[in-house]
């Protein structure tokens, strides 16, 4: 689990470039620079959003941060053998699964701004990102995540947000919050609420967006917070409520009960003193070794430490509140990969699972065309501005293996525009134009999340018509529309 590391680009609006800006904030002066692989943004990173949750933190709900003091943001808080994998397939695998050698720390609430410096002082909209990792681990500290080139090409505020993960960010301790790290998504988004106005960006305009479980975690949003979003709008890379099992009360506890025991705290009772004495390393080796349940799918399973339904944050009835539009009504954009089971089937093979294609391509209806298809079509028939989409190219700097396709996450190389720092190879011709399609209706929907899209000529998603955004399909370099019907029709069965 990856706790400490960010890459927080703060980006302000000003009439010169400098190669240093501070800006004031709740948490006191905060100082940035110059990005060096983007000179026309400034970055912040590492900025803490909340209380280090360390001590008597641990385990808790994310506290206000309370320092003063100036601030330098200037740091970010063997791989399997797979048959015929790529040349970059072990660069893309790290980058991606965040495997690399930068410190972990406890401390790790914080968030990194980009934002690209200019002369206007009208204010920017803010795209907020959340990573993914199987709720299990994650960082902004990887070069997916760089947020310089997009705020520089589209010249809105980009924020990439740490929040807790695995034992730290979802415990199951009885009688508390349940789930600390959807808690810190939260708490980030309240900070950004009360300070990106120093950094050029608009309150008003923050649209939150994840991948995977963070894409999830951005889903559940509407449907905790219904009265009080904050945000203007939610982008879903791969991931809906549907999508993912979570944990019920009943297992979450069992499952940090059989911690403690592990680490001599007892069985019962409040063994929550105890598990704060002990360190890092050994919470998480013993956390390690929980078995997940035994019905967890071959393709995915299902962690131990994950989301536990606590009627809060996240509830047991998504059926029937997402068929009723009891959520708050926000523009959604949402959508997943072509073949997203690609990249699960190599953890699937490190773990000796031999599923056969049929079962992977029912893996991808069942955990994201069919989940995508209902949230989509229900936001629509409760009123809401929805489109949807599906990512197909599949380039060849960016190809795992020779039928990986467009496999979970490989659509995030096309928003952040990273593909050339992750892999070492430079993008094709129409790879960088597709890329550019994406930014721009991404910054699009930032911008006006209502009406940014229709504008760019992309169809609100209507699921008898043809309204289905086909992205590189067939590597061309734009978007097409086609009848959802196609993809949508095994969802019946």
């Amino acid at each position: 689990m990856q706790f400490h590391i960010l890459l927080p680009f703060l980006g302000l609006l000003a009439p010169v470039l400098a190669s240093e800006i501070t800006v004031s904030t709740s948490n006191g002066p905060i100082t940035g620079h110059r990005a060096s692989k983007s000179p026309d943004v400034i970055e912040y990173l590492g900025i803490p959003y909340a209380a280090p949750p360390v001590g008597d933190l641990r385990f808790a709900a994310p506290q206000s941060y309370q320092g003063q003091k100036p601030y330098v943001a200037s740091n970010y808080s063997s791989l399997v053998n797979y048959p015929n994998k790529t040349a970059q397939f072990d660069r893309i695998f790290e980058a991606f699964a965040a495997i690399n050698n930068n410190t972990q720390s406890e401390d790790c609430l914080s968030l990194n701004i980009w934002a690209k410096s200019t002369q206007s002082q009208k204010l920017k909209p803010v795209l907020v990102h959340f990573y993914g990792g199987r709720w299990t681990s994650g960082t902004t500290h990887t070069p997916f995540y760089y947020g310089g080139y997009l705020a520089d090409a589209e010249d809105i505020i980009v924020v990439t947000v740490n929040y807790r993960m695995n034992i730290f960010g979802f415990p199951g301790i009885p009688n508390q919050p349940s789930n600390l790290g959807l808690l810190d998504q939260r708490k980030a988004v309240e900070w950004l609420r009360d300070n990106i106005k120093a950094f050029g960006g608009d309150p008003s305009k923050i649209v939150i967006s994840g991948q995977s479980c963070g894409s999830a975690s951005v889903d559940y949003w509407p449907y905790a917070y219904e009265k009080d979003p904050i945000v203007a709008g939610l982008i879903s890379h791969s991931g809906t409520v549907f999508s993912f099992p979570v944990n019920s009360q009943e297992l979450s506890t069992q499952n940090w009960y059989n911690v403690s025991r592990l680490l001599g705290c007892g069985t019962s009772g409040d063994v929550l003193p105890c598990m704060r004495q002990k360190s890092v390393s050994d919470i998480l080796a013993a956390a390690g070794k929980i078995k997940p349940p035994p019905a967890t799918s071959a393709a995915r399973k299902q962690p131990v430490f994950e989301p536990t339904v606590d009627g809060v944050t996240v509830f047991d009835n998504y059926e029937n509140r997402s068929a009723n539009g009891d959520f708050a009504h926000l523009p959604y954009l949402v959508g997943h990969n072509d073949n997203e089971a690609g990249f699960y089937k190599i953890a699937s093979y490190a773990q000796g699972a031999n599923l056969s294609e049929a079962e992977w391509q029912d893996f991808n209806i069942q955990t994201f065309t069919c989940p995508t298809m209902e949230e989509a079509t229900n936001h629509v028939r409760a009123g809401v501005p929805t489109w949807r989409f599906r990512y197909f190219a599949d380039w060849n700097n960016t190809r795992l293996y020779p039928t990986s396709g467009a496999y979970h996450g490989v659509d995030m190389n096309m928003i952040f525009g990273n593909s050339a720092d992750v892999t070492g190879i430079a993008e094709s011709r129409p790879q960088t134009q597709l890329k550019r399609v994406m930014q721009h209706a991404w910054a699009a929907f930032v911008t006006d999340p209502e009406k940014g899209l229709e504008k760019l000529g992309w169809p609100v998603f209507d699921p008898k018509a043809n309204t289905l955004v086909c992205l590189g399909y067939e590597n061309k370099p734009n978007a097409s529309f086609v009848d959802p019907q196609v993809y949508d029709s095994a969802c019946s069965a």
